[in-house]
């Protein structure tokens, strides 16, 4: 029998349209409920589809820090993640939780 290798799954890799991206950032957020640290990472796979270095100099922000800031590790501003969905191309948008 062969060896079978396994690589790390990567979601970023997965990311190949517009709508792909909505889609994931959509269940991410239905997912992360109170949990800021899993929409930071959500955005991170994102930005690493789309190009961490495209994004920093989009964003004015550090290759380095945008990476720390949206690892899932990192807490990031309310403001840096305006930034990053701005230059993403994606909208924040307020919907009630219990539509009538």
């Amino acid at each position: 029998m062969g060896t079978i290798k396994l690589r790390r799954w990567d979601s970023a890799e997965h990311l190949k349209t517009e709508e792909d991206i909505v889609l994931y950032l959509q269940a991410c957020m239905e997912e992360a409920g109170d949990d800021a640290a899993f929409i930071a990472a959500a955005l991170g796979d994102i930005a690493r589809a789309r190009g961490m270095t495209q994004l920093a100099k989009e964003t004015g922000l550090g290759r380095e820090s945008l990476y720390k800031a949206l690892s899932g590790e990192g807490n990031p501003s309310f403001g840096t993640v305006l930034k990053v969905m701005h230059a993403l191309g994606i909208k924040l948008q307020a919907l009630p939780v219990n539509p009538a």
